[in-house]
């Protein structure tokens, strides 16, 4: 079995696997290529970011599982979990990956829905007769 270091990244309603194997720099997300499955080149980039960081680019293969949310939403928590598996790598990532804020957890959620309003802010059309 080769050496892996793991990470668990999470954004919105999206949660990702990240699996580190030494490797030639390969990303697989859900057992596809990242440019099968993202269409956009901005949110590979996005993916790619803590490892251009720290100078991991082709040192890695990737390996993610990720579900819920949408596209802006998984990328963010895979990005989230490469981070956190590269500080596994190395503690001396830590600096790094926390000064460029890839390894604090995004807080914003979907407001919920509140009784009386038909979404989470928005209210019934107002009539004074």
């Amino acid at each position: 079995m080769a050496i892996q270091f793991q990470g668990t990244g999470r954004r919105k309603e999206s949660v990702a696997r990240v699996r580190l194997v030494p490797g030639t720099g390969e990303i697989v997300i859900n057992k596809r290529p990242v440019e099968e499955y993202f269409d956009h080149e901005i949110l590979i980039q996005e993916i790619k970011r803590p490892l251009e960081l720290v100078g991991a680019m082709g040192t890695y293969d990737v390996f993610v599982n990720v579900h819920g949310g949408g596209f802006t939403g998984q990328t963010g928590a895979i990005r989230h979990g490469i981070s956190r598996a590269l500080v596994n790598v190395d503690e001396e990532n830590k600096p790094k990956l926390r000064g460029a804020g890839y390894l604090t957890r995004d807080p914003r959620m979907k407001e919920r829905k509140k009784y009386g309003l038909k979404k989470a802010r928005k209210s019934p059309q107002f009539s004074k007769r």
